[in-house]
């Protein structure tokens, strides 16, 4: 995966609560994806927290657990908080629930940069709901169940943003398919 600074890439910042949990999960099964297709020099992808309490942190262990089972490697993963600067460094912030995408709205400097900002759950053809739950106070199985609706809804961003990385446009269009019904 190329490194998120690269100015070549599109970069996609995924963002969660402490970023120990849901947005480490979203961050290595995207690069998973653009790894296996072959696009990981045109596309950046990094995780990052609304606030500040792990900041340093590997990810949680159930989460690099979970990854694991799942044939994932989150062992490199270590938390940061997103800044008005992310807005600049990243063409997309995919917020990991409703309330991560009010705040990074309610952060974002201008207009252009609140545009960035998207849920992931509403890639989802059809989700039944729009916020990925925070498994933190939860136990294995609560995680296990996490990582698959990011990985359903990775999958299902990755689909819509593959043809502009292949073609290598800085701008794909998205469309979360919930916004067309």
């Amino acid at each position: 995966m190329s490194r998120p600074d690269d100015s070549s890439a599109f970069r996609v910042v995924f963002v969660c609560t402490g970023n120990i949990c849901r947005s480490p999960m979203a961050d290595v099964v995207f690069r998973q994806m653009a790894d296996a297709a072959g696009l990981s020099s045109r596309v950046a992808s990094t995780s990052a927290a609304t606030g500040d309490w792990h900041v340093g942190e590997q990810a949680d262990h159930r989460t690099l657990a979970a990854l694991e089972r799942q044939g994932y490697d989150g062992r490199i993963h270590r938390a940061r908080q997103f800044t008005l600067e992310s807005f600049a460094a990243n063409d997309l912030v995919v917020a990991l629930d409703r309330s991560h995408e009010r705040i990074l709205r309610g952060w974002a400097p201008s207009e252009e940069d609140a545009g960035k900002v998207a849920l992931l759950m509403s890639f989802e053809p059809r989700p039944h709901t729009l916020d990925v739950p925070d498994p933190y106070y939860a136990g294995p199985a609560m995680f296990d169940d996490v990582l698959g609706m990011i990985e359903s809804a990775t999958r299902s961003l990755f689909r819509q943003l593959e043809p502009a990385l292949r073609s290598g446009s800085r701008s794909p269009f998205l469309t979360p398919p919930g916004a067309l019904s």
